[in-house]
């Protein structure tokens, strides 16, 4: 099917009722369905059931599908995410998860409720012009619900990047993505040597999260759901009616560490420290336990979350099928700001160690 990535499975009307009769049994039919756009890693139909339910089936890559190492085993981590907010923090807006196989000649899917709304992203395309503040508000004080949840350990679950600190598991996540790297031979702006230092230069920064909070980490403006406010009668018809958030989707990438890790997607290509009054921050800062510093420390580590997602929508490329010549503009973007953190924190770097130095 046109438009697929390589993680990506080609389905059509009779497999997705396979999928239904192995979910919900064989007397359940598919009325319609079509698949949803947008997404690069697993495949996503939109299904109308013949009980008059409208749910989404997302079907994970096939077997033999190269992954990145953290991709391994998504649609199973999803599934635990969803029961982790329905049980922990049923007050955020995801996906009610309704089932979730895994079968020898089907493979593995799980299939979720259908949220309404559309995802920002398309708002912001589409030509009606809204106010999305309100709904980036919720998304914030969405996310410092989901913090308040605590894990275990630190980083990703299933036998994936972890550690008992978060130093130690940031560290993973680093040698991971720059594993894979090697392994579909992603050319980086600067050598895996100077970013696999970083943690050990920043330890006393990173070793300052003491709790692993639950992280949703994808949260840019395709996986926010949203609608229109529902406006007064006597509403002036050219005035911009109000977008409120009604759904957060794809948390397959999960883990538990620093809530700051989730202050970078919101705000992709952009720093949040630099915007106090964004919509995002204020509706987090509403709803976290306590004040949101953004000290040095915090600055810092800021600065290698942002690294990190930059490095790994890099090393992902060639697995969606994207290159450096048919993507250009993604590449070099990336590959500068990739560049502008490693100068930053250089610079953080060598202003202290001088200080150091001159306290001797």
């Amino acid at each position: 099917m046109e438009g697929l990535s390589r993680t990506q499975r080609s389905l059509d009307r009779d497999q997705v009722q396979c999928f239904v009769e192995a979910s919900f049994g064989a007397d359940r039919r598919v009325v319609d369905c079509g698949r949803l756009e947008g997404g690069g890693f697993a495949t996503v139909w939109q299904v109308a059931l013949d009980d008059g339910r409208a749910v989404v089936l997302k079907v994970a890559p096939p077997p033999d599908a190269p992954l990145l190492r953290y991709e391994q085993g998504l649609c199973g981590a999803e599934a635990r995410y969803f029961h982790l907010v329905a049980t922990y923090a049923p007050q955020v807006p995801v996906p009610p998860l309704l089932y979730h196989g895994n079968d020898p000649d089907l493979g593995e899917w799980l299939v979720s409720g259908l949220l309404p709304g559309r995802s920002l992203w398309e708002w912001s395309a589409s030509e009606r012009h809204l106010d999305d503040a309100p709904a980036r508000y919720d998304f914030g004080a969405a996310i410092a619900a989901l913090h308040r949840v605590s894990g275990d350990r630190y980083g990703y679950d299933g036998g994936r990047a972890s550690g008992v600190t978060w130093r130690e598991a940031f560290a993973a996540m680093l040698d991971g993505l720059l594993a894979d790297a090697v392994d579909w031979d992603v050319p980086l702006p600067t050598s895996p040597a100077r970013i696999r230092e970083l943690p050990e230069r920043y330890a006393s920064a990173l070793d300052e999260v003491r709790r692993p909070a639950l992280l949703h980490f994808d949260g840019w403006d395709g996986n926010l759901l949203a609608e229109p406010e529902p406006e007064p009668a006597e509403a002036d018809a050219d005035t911009a009616g109000t977008l409120r958030l009604r759904g957060i989707v794809d948390g397959e990438r999960f883990l538990f560490g620093d809530p700051l890790m989730d202050l970078v997607s919101p705000v992709l290509y952009r720093r949040i420290e630099d915007d106090p009054d964004h919509p995002f921050l204020r509706g987090y800062r509403a709803a976290a336990p306590g004040p949101v510093v953004f000290d040095e420390a915090a600055l810092r580590r800021l600065s290698l979350y942002r690294l990190h997602l930059y490095l790994l929508m890099t090393v992902e490329m060639p697995s969606r099928g994207i290159t450096r010549e048919n993507h250009p503009d993604r590449f070099e973007r990336l590959a500068d700001l990739l560049d502008q953190e490693l100068t930053e924190l250089g610079r953080t770097g060598s202003a202290q160690r001088s200080a150091r130095n001159s306290s001797r």
